[in-house]
C-alpha cells in the first residue's frame, strides 16, 4: 500500500505542476533540448523570479533536474525527465534539410549522435566541432562498433566548414552550446563528456543518453523539401 500511495502522490504532484500554463510551456521547451534558467526566461518572455518559482515546482515534482555546466561552472542547465511524462509528451514537429550535431572536439558525442541519427531518421545528418581534435576518440569508435553504427566522417571537422544557415543544429555539450550563444536557432543537450573519464562505461553512458534523446527528437523532425 505504501508504494501505491507513493505512486499516487508522485502522479498528483506531476499533474499539479503541469496544471499551470507557464510550467507547461517550460516542459514543452525542454522536450527537445536543455536550457539554463536564464535562457528559459528569455525564450518564454518570463521574469526571472517567476521562472525560478516555476522551475522549483517542476523540480519538486520530479519532472526536471539540474546539472552544472561543464563549460561555465557558474551556470546550470535544466533538463526534462521524460520517463515521468510517458505518453503525456506532446510531439512538436519541425522541418529541416539537415541535422548537424556539434560538440567541442567532434571526436565522440557529436560523432555518435550523427551515427545514431543516420540509423533513426531519413533527414540527412552531419557532425562538427568548435575546436576539432586530430582524430575521433578510439573509445567512441569502439562504442559505435559495439552497437553496429557507422561513423561516416572519422576525421573531425570545424563547424564553419559544415554548418549551413538552414541546418537544425544540436549542441551535444555545454561548451559548444556556450560557444554558439549568438546562434539563435539551435538545440542544446547537456550530455557529459566521456573523454575525461576515458572508460568504456562513460562512453556507453553517453551513447545511451544520446540514443534516448534522438528517439525523442527524430519523430519530430521532418525532411524539408523545397518547391
Amino acid at each position: 500500500m505504501g508504494s501505491e500511495r507513493h505512486s499516487l502522490e508522485t502522479r498528483a504532484r506531476m499533474h499539479a505542476a503541469l496544471g499551470d500554463p507557464a510550467r507547461l510551456a517550460i516542459v514543452d521547451t525542454l522536450i527537445v533540448g536543455d536550457a539554463s534558467p536564464g535562457e528559459l526566461a528569455r525564450a518564454l518572455n518570463m521574469p526571472t523570479n517567476l521562472t525560478a518559482h516555476h522551475l522549483k515546482v517542476l523540480q519538486d515534482s520530479g519532472l526536471v533536474i539540474r546539472s552544472r555546466s561543464e563549460g561555465d561552472r557558474r551556470r546550470t542547465y535544466v533538463r526534462l525527465v521524460p520517463e515521468m511524462l510517458n505518453d503525456l509528451l506532446p510531439a512538436p514537429t519541425r522541418t529541416a534539410p539537415r541535422v548537424v550535431f556539434v560538440c567541442t572536439h567532434n571526436s565522440a558525442r557529436s560523432q555518435l549522435a550523427a551515427a545514431l541519427w543516420a540509423r533513426r531518421s531519413s533527414v540527412p545528418v552531419a557532425s562538427a566541432g568548435t575546436d576539432p581534435a586530430p582524430r575521433v576518440h578510439p573509445r567512441a569508435l569502439r562504442t559505435a562498433d559495439r552497437h553496429g553504427l557507422v561513423v561516416a566522417h572519422p576525421r573531425p571537422v570545424h563547424l564553419t566548414d559544415v554548418v549551413r544557415s538552414d541546418d537544425l543544429v544540436v549542441a551535444v555539450c555545454d561548451n559548444a552550446h556556450e560557444d554558439l550563444a549568438d546562434r539563435a536557432a539551435h538545440l542544446h543537450w547537456s550530455v557529459p563528456d566521456p573523454a575525461p573519464v576515458d572508460t568504456d562505461e562513460a562512453f556507453e553512458a553517453a551513447y545511451q543518453e544520446l540514443a534516448d534523446r534522438i528517439d525523442r527528437l527524430a519523430p519530430a523532425v521532418k525532411p524539408r523539401t523545397d518547391a
